[in-house]
């Protein structure tokens, strides 16, 4: 966790938006390289993750950045950053 000005910041993540749905909610998915503990073999890890998106302002294909937040919903724990 990251602070700034005494207010503790989660985990943030950049991705890109494969589904604009559901209302107030988006998915993003984020790609990124993990190495293999004993090949030392770089492969891609891809993970999605529910945001929530209050306005519905961003579309299928939009580059997003979102952060850590309060659990919303079952699945949403994620909020996009304006």
């Amino acid at each position: 966790m990251v602070e700034d000005n005494n207010k503790i910041i989660g985990r943030k993540f950049e991705g890109v938006v494969i589904s604009d749905k559901m209302d107030k909610t988006i998915v993003v998915v984020v790609k990124r390289t993990k190495l293999h503990a004993t090949y030392f073999k770089r492969f891609l890890v891809t993970k999605k993750y529910k945001v929530h998106d209050p306005q519905n302002k961003f579309k299928v294909g939009d580059l997003v950045n979102f952060i850590e937040c309060r659990p919303i919903s079952k699945d949403k724990k994620w909020q996009v950053l304006y």
